[in-house]
């Protein structure tokens, strides 16, 4: 959400709702204002201790709404701040990430999942949703609060490259913000001397040459033969299979917070997006990997072979 749409939700310095959970280390500016009269009242009835009549009355015009008008993501936005748990509140605020990415809410959603996530314990989700509004909103003004708490996520999950990373990028953009700079210092020491200078650039692997093609010969019988049975090039563990490039895309980002940086998708002609994980020399390899992510991630994932 853009510029003097933000305001602060408080009374008697108090964050209300199920944002007590998600905000309690919340940038101090950063929760939404609403423009429509309807859900103003609402935020009025929750700051008068009325939240349950605020509830009822943002259910009532959600039912109302036709879920094209330009209001009803900010109602869902708004349902979600002021839920009675934190599993209401996620559900609203995904609704307003995935059906409504385009609306001026979404990038403010993505950072409170990023913020409950990480109140709830779960720093693997929360580093998720950073890097998500990081990727799909690079213009957000919220861009840097998402770098702060995909940091602190990153930090949880003992990855402290990617933190220091993220938290350097906070720190850049911190301004003039002396609160929100001294919350981002306070981690930026535990990256020593990598935190305020340009971070080094990385090269990839070098790409081995490959072998120079031999002059074509009239190969011998037994060659022949053993080239028809000769072993795949590698074995990959096949995660999932769908037409759903939301899925998809939600899928690879926690892959690749988990540390699955090779994760990546492959198209058959049946219009199905599969996603696969790793390129492992021998079929015991790509079987430890299989059950590491099942005990991880769940499901059925299995072992493919690759040319």
């Amino acid at each position: 959400m853009r510029g003097g749409r933000r305001a602060v939700w408080r009374t008697g310095g108090r964050i209300l709702g199920v944002v007590l959970l998600l905000l309690t280390a919340r940038p101090a500016d950063r929760l939404a204002a609403q423009n429509d009269p309807r859900l103003r009242a609402a935020l009025q009835l929750v700051q008068s201790g009325r939240a349950d009549s605020a509830r009822a009355l943002v259910r009532r015009l959600l039912a109302t709404l036709a879920p094209q008008d330009s209001v009803y993501p900010e109602a869902l936005y708004t349902q979600g701040m002021i839920a009675p748990d934190a599993a209401s509140a996620a559900t609203s605020l995904q609704r307003v990430v995935v059906e409504y990415g385009w609306s001026p809410w979404a990038d403010d959603a993505l950072l409170r999942l990023a913020q409950l996530h990480y109140a709830q314990g779960d720093p693997a989700s929360a580093a998720q949703a950073a890097e998500r509004l990081r990727r799909d909103y690079p213009d957000s003004p919220l861009k840097s609060r998402a770098d702060f708490w995909g940091a602190r996520g990153y930090f949880d999950l003992r990855d402290e490259p990617r933190g220091c990373a993220l938290i350097q990028e906070a720190l850049t953009a911190a301004g003039d913000d002396i609160e929100f700079r001294n919350q981002v210092s306070y981690y930026a020491a535990r990256c020593g001397g990598t935190v305020g200078t340009p971070a080094p650039a990385t090269s990839p692997p070098p790409i081995p040459p490959s072998a120079p093609t031999p002059p074509p010969t009239s190969p011998a019988p037994a060659a022949a033969d053993s080239t028809k049975h000769a072993a795949p090039a590698a074995y990959s563990v096949q995660v999932l299979a769908v037409k759903s490039a939301v899925q998809v895309d939600e899928l690879l980002t926690r892959l690749k917070v988990m540390g699955y940086a090779d994760a990546r998708v492959v198209r058959d002609t049946s219009g199905f997006l599969k996603v696969r994980v790793g390129r492992y020399p021998t079929r015991q390899d790509a079987q430890r990997a299989q059950q590491r992510l099942k005990t991880r991630l769940g499901g059925q994932p299995f072992v493919v072979e690759e040319p």
